[in-house]
């Protein structure tokens, strides 16, 4: 069968050179349009949406078949740092998984179920989108760009080229290929500390992710001379912040099941070599097995799905084999790519038969397997490979280590990040005669912070029309903390609004009015006129009254801070959230509660619409902490509030049994019903 379709393919490709002679000269008709987004990424679903939705004409380009890059493609245990970060679209977007799953909102789900929501994204909105398309050129008159060109990503030859002609221009690939073609000034690799006075960027020999020592790096072992282990690079170790053209490790998000009905057993893949896993052999002889978890993240997803990651000093990472992907051309990104998919099944494989692997281990794993209903024209494997960090544009601004740790604050924000300085491995190399993996930097304790809206656009005279809100201008630490799926999405949907003002104003975006990009997305976050959601942190001190002695939390909660009383004494602290209710109407309302230790058992709440006061206790053993976050959202009820700041909402220690936590309050109207 395979070979019957191989065979018309090969026909097919070869009609269309009969019927379309010179194919690769010629160009079909134009298109024009006010935005054109390139990606079909997770961010490029968003600006695509956004940008309609504020009356603009748009496309959408993705080079692939599918839409949401690694939101939909595996990264299912979303990494989200603090959800207070998560605004707008992006926000929406986890409401409609939490919808999907009949929950307020949820941060793990399927990748179906995410594609789906992104699908829907465009049939609401009504964009068009165009599959299976790269860019191949930019044309640009001085610092502005005119046109792109594209070619079919599968027949390049078999089809026409398509020029797309665009206002602005939104590059949201995790490559940054528009970018690079338009002559946007870029870096690949990690800078030198020196370089931005920073101290964890460049060369870093730690301990996260590392192997045990002791581990021989040569085929025979003591014999340099039998050659090095597969994996094992000859580059000498540098000093420690040292900069290099080297890239934090790609890997694949693995989606499996053990649901029988929907498994497909794992077999033995294309270009199988079991040599390529030999150094995992001589790591489980100093660590000796005890779970699948000793070697993978083995996140669990609805449905009996998984989103396993990378763990260990040996693991699904191809540590070292990407370095060229940032600037290779297509061919060579999709041997690149094709490599690392046969060393992740490799691996899946081996793990599951290879006799050396413990009896147990290997059952374990054959309780696995790829799942029926996923990437369903894609031999049931994902679309997307986990483009860490590619390239990173040289803007306005470059955000480094210091804007993440709060020593240098962006006072242009349009977005925030709160997720740990986070880079995997670069390289694994001999080091004093063993084997060392080097790169991983995994450095956190600090809030949430904005990201500045010149790291998002070139140097005007680069590019003036052109916005990067994935490749954005960080440097290698700094992107390892801003790179997270629902940032690009939020940072997306503020790159859209300013496109919409740097049009209707004829201006460059470097030009445009960033309070008023802010403005827009407080007064709209949904992009859809709707009456925004009301939100109280327990930082808002216009808004909050404090009574009696709460300490304040830094790290856990939602926001930069939480209260927290543990003091168990009368009278009964407490704290009030005001909100300023603009349109009267139905709102549901939500308070965030972190996990603490000792906490009380019941926490007692009483929320005041204006006319009566309802008192809720809240109990402990009911919130479920599901995910990467510190706590969740527990509904109060629904109210109909009146405008001004007649309601509140006030927690209290009474009757406490242990720590109360008072964080933050949210206010959502209820079918819109507001007015």
């Amino acid at each position: 069968m395979k070979q019957h379709q191989s065979a018309i393919a090969l026909l097919m490709i070869a009609l269309s050179f009969m019927m379309v002679p010179g194919a690769q000269a010629q160009q079909r008709p134009g298109i024009k349009v006010d935005v054109c987004v390139y990606g079909g990424t997770s961010a490029g679903v968003i600006a695509a949406y956004t940008a309609k939705k504020m009356g603009k004409t748009v496309v959408l380009i993705e080079p692939g078949k599918h839409l949401g890059g690694m939101t939909s493609g595996g990264l299912g245990y979303t990494d989200i740092g603090n959800k207070y970060v998560v605004t707008g679209l992006a926000r929406d977007f986890y409401r409609r998984v939490g919808s999907h799953y009949q929950k307020f909102e949820q941060w793990v789900f399927e990748p179906k179920v995410a594609e789906g929501i992104f699908n829907d994204y465009v049939k609401r909105a009504g964009f068009s989108v165009m599959y299976n398309n790269r860019i191949i050129k930019v044309t640009k008159t001085a610092s502005k760009l005119r046109e792109i060109v594209l070619e079919n990503t599968t027949l390049p030859a078999a089809y026409g080229r398509t020029a797309i002609q665009a206002k602005v221009f939104i590059d949201c690939t995790y490559e940054g290929d528009l970018m690079a073609m338009a002559g946007v000034a870029y870096r690949v690799g990690r800078e030198a500390n020196s370089e931005y006075n920073e101290t964890i960027n460049g060369t870093q020999l730690m301990e996260g992710h590392q192997l045990p020592g002791g581990i021989d790096p040569y085929v025979v072992p003591g014999a340099p001379q039998s050659g090095l282990l597969w994996g094992v690079s000859s580059q000498q170790l540098q000093t420690t912040g040292a900069g290099d053209k080297k890239v934090q490790a790609y890997n694949f998000r693995i989606t499996l099941t053990n649901v029988p009905e929907n498994r497909i057993a794992i077999t033995k893949p294309e270009n199988y070599d079991p040599k390529k896993y030999e150094l995992l052999i001589r790591l489980k002889e100093k660590q000796p097995w005890k779970a699948l978890t000793d070697v993978f993240i083995w996140s669990m997803m609805p449905n009996g799905k998984t989103d396993i990651n990378n763990k260990g000093g040996f693991s699904t990472d191809m540590i070292g084999m990407n370095w060229d992907y940032p600037d290779a051309d297509y061919n060579k990104r999709a041997v690149l790519w094709k490599a690392h998919e046969d060393y992740t099944k490799g691996l899946l494989y081996f793990v599951g038969n290879d006799a050396r692997i413990p009896a147990f281990i290997r059952e374990e794993m054959q309780k696995w397997g790829y799942p029926k209903d996923e990437f369903t024209d894609n031999q049931n494997w994902t679309p997307q490979l986990y483009i860490r960090e590619a390239r990173r544009m040289v803007g306005q601004l470059v955000m480094t280590q210091h804007y993440c740790q709060g020593k240098e604050v962006a006072g242009d924000g349009i977005g925030m990040a709160a997720y740990t300085m986070d880079s995997h491995n670069c390289d694994r190399l001999v080091v004093n005669g063993e084997v060392k993996n080097e790169g991983n930097v995994e450095v956190g304790g600090f809030g949430p912070y904005p990201i500045s809206y010149r790291a998002i656009i070139p140097k005007e005279k680069e590019a003036d029309n052109l916005f990067v809100p994935v490749c954005l201008s960080a440097t290698h630490i700094a992107y390892g903390s801003i790179r997270m799926e629902p940032v690009f999405m939020v940072l997306a949907q503020s790159a859209a609004v300013a496109a919409c003002q740097a049009i209707d104003k004829k201006i460059p975006v470097q030009q445009v009015n960033v309070v008023a990009v802010q403005q827009i997305l407080k007064d709209d976050p949904l992009a859809d006129k709707s009456v925004p959601e009301i939100l109280v942190d327990d930082s808002d001190t216009a808004r909050v009254k404090i009574t009696g002695d709460w300490k304040m939390a830094k790290n856990g909660g939602y926001g930069p801070s939480f209260l927290l009383d543990s003091a168990k004494v009368a009278p009964a602290a407490s704290v009030k959230f005001t909100p300023v209710v603009v349109k009267e109407g139905a709102y549901h309302v939500y308070s965030y509660f972190p996990k603490v230790k000792n906490a009380a058992s019941k926490t007692m709440v009483m929320v005041y619409d204006g006319q009566k006061a309802t008192e809720r206790i809240i109990n402990q053993s009911d919130i479920q902490v599901q995910g990467q976050t510190s706590g969740e959202w527990v509904s109060l009820g629904e109210y109909q509030l009146p405008r001004g700041k007649k309601a509140y909402v006030q927690v209290s220690s009474q009757n406490a049994d242990g720590a109360v936590i008072a964080d933050a309050v949210l206010f959502i109207p209820v079918n819109k019903t507001a007015k």
